[in-house]
């Protein structure tokens, strides 16, 4: 059996020949610090896993660390930056955008492993009517897309995303607007927070259109900012639930696959998690990198509605753990949310420092896993 046919048949909610193992997009900087700077498709080659290749091209996510700005800019919406320092494990950046009704500002930090938000650009009511006005929406180009497909054959699947810095649209928000701020308003103006989110909906749909023809096995939506360890399930229901739904029900009748990101908490919003239409749901974040319920809980109250992604701490276990506790952790996902199909073994979040010989103990694990 092929990787590809492995992991469709696991995301269709069946058993394939053995246990399907992956990694979380898989970073440049483990790739070059680790790896020599090989490619993901030839890691994951090199490890005996299952491909998971994410396309991000031309989607708009801030915290890339090599994110071409100038690319989003429109002649009403000029996102000029001023490179504060450029410094790569210290990258300063000033954002002033430009519409003909007035400007936005926000500024970033980074270093060689992401980029984080140190000034966000909504600051005022207003803020939001200039988004919905002039922010760009690209369209996707179906051919590198196509042409990456073909590169990865058999050896596993091409997943894409929903445009925007997070592909929900309250997670997007939450890139956008303070989240502390965003929770407050949510609570005391819901209706300006339905309008601000109502806007990025309108955006993420009109993109999934221009996305036809571009051949994804997978695309993810949703964002850790969805997660119960962050807002209330009361909250989830009302500014998540029916915008995911939306989102989910428009890649369907594109013919799309569909995995939602919940990063870290799920307890309480797993019916929720299974309301809003997605194929599958990641990336079952245990409670010891932060997680609220370990993913056999989460397992047992969803059933056989979803097929899983995820469930294996990645600092704790992957990265510091010995090869025994790396090895136990592996045969107890895949027995306790694995045995009956529908799951593949993933890192619950990004690896930046895991050691190589880490890597092949977790691989060799999961292939040893067989149905």
């Amino acid at each position: 059996m092929t990787s590809k046919e492995r992991m469709l048949l696991a995301i269709n909610r069946e058993k394939p020949d053995r246990l399907p193992v992956t990694v979380h997009q898989w970073q440049k900087y483990h790739l070059d610090t680790q790896l020599g700077g090989i490619t993901d498709l030839e890691a994951f080659e090199r490890f005996g896993m299952d491909a998971a290749v994410q396309y991000f091209q031309d989607m708009g996510q801030f915290w890339l660390p090599d994110v071409d700005f100038a690319k989003f800019s429109t002649a009403q919406w000029r996102d000029d930056v001023q490179i504060v320092s450029n410094d790569p494990d210290n990258r300063i950046a000033a954002h002033t955008i430009s519409t003909p009704e007035g400007t936005l500002t926000y500024k970033t930090a980074g270093d060689r492993k992401t980029t984080w938000i140190t000034e966000y650009m909504v600051k005022h009511d207003e803020d939001i009517d200039l988004i919905r006005k002039y922010m760009p929406v690209p369209e996707l180009d179906p051919r590198p897309v196509n042409t990456l497909y073909d590169q990865i054959a058999d050896r596993g699947i091409l997943r894409g995303f929903v445009w925007g810095d997070q592909a929900g649209c309250w997670q997007h928000a939450a890139c956008l607007m303070d989240i502390n701020q965003l929770i407050i308003r949510a609570l005391d103006t819901p209706d300006w927070v339905h309008e601000f989110l109502g806007v990025l909906l309108e955006k993420k749909l009109r993109f999934i259109e221009s996305m036809k023809g571009a051949r994804f096995d997978l695309v993810e939506t949703g964002g850790g900012s969805s997660s119960s360890t962050l807002i209330s399930p009361h909250m989830h229901r009302e500014f998540c639930l029916p915008y995911d739904l939306r989102i989910h029900n428009t890649l369907h009748d594109a013919g799309y696959k569909v995995t939602y990101h919940t990063c870290g908490g799920t307890f309480g919003i797993q019916d929720m998690i299974v309301a809003n239409g997605t194929d599958v749901s990641e990336t079952l974040a245990p409670p010891s990198i932060g997680g609220n319920q370990e993913p056999w809980e989460f397992k047992k109250k969803v059933g056989d509605k979803i097929a899983l992604i995820g469930g294996m701490d990645q600092f704790n276990v992957l990265t510091a753990g010995t090869q025994e506790e790396i090895r136990s952790k592996v045969f107890e996902l895949f027995e306790k949310v694995g045995k009956n199909g529908g799951y593949i073994l993933s890192c619950a979040d990004h690896i930046f420092e895991t050691p190589v010989e880490n890597l092949a103990t977790y691989a060799q694990a999961a292939r040893e896993c067989e149905y």
